[in-house]
């Protein structure tokens, strides 16, 4: 096998295993990575134990939630920005069913009305990525994933 089709099947295979990842989580919003919101109002992370990174009461870093009311983002669409390798973390809460879809990384997970979802994988793609709500067709995030 070449290396460029060995490096191909183990990307696929680690987007398999994050796609797999990503189905599960308690959506309890606890223990996850390091977040800070920049001036801007960006949320972005840190590598583990990256400088300035916030932390909610006990210690325990905060994830990035986004909200949503009547099929609209609270606030407006978040931006969310990661570095290359770090985990990439957020869950959604909203009071509207609707599929939430991570376009590029190509992960889907449904929210019910009144619910949460918590999505966690591997930053491997750089660039710059919708969030939505499938059905509704709202942008509910942007995602951006830094070298």
């Amino acid at each position: 096998m070449s290396n460029l089709k060995r490096a191909a099947a183990v990307t696929l295979a680690l987007a398999a295993i994050a796609g797999l990842g990503a189905c599960g989580g308690s959506g309890d919003g606890k223990g996850y990575g390091p977040s800070t919101t920049s001036a801007s109002g960006k949320e972005s992370t840190a590598g583990a134990g990256g400088a300035g990174a916030a932390s909610s009461e006990g210690g325990e870093a905060a994830t990035p939630t986004i909200e949503i009311k009547n099929g609209e983002p609270v606030g407006g669409v978040r931006e969310l920005e990661y570095s290359a390798g770090d985990q990439i973390q957020f869950t959604v809460d909203s009071d509207t069913a609707d599929e939430i879809h991570v376009h590029g990384y190509d992960l889907m997970k449904d929210v019910p009305a009144g619910g949460s979802i918590s999505f966690s994988f591997p930053a491997e793609i750089e660039g710059i990525f919708e969030v939505e709500l499938e059905e509704q067709r709202e942008q509910i995030a942007e995602l951006r994933v830094n070298p």
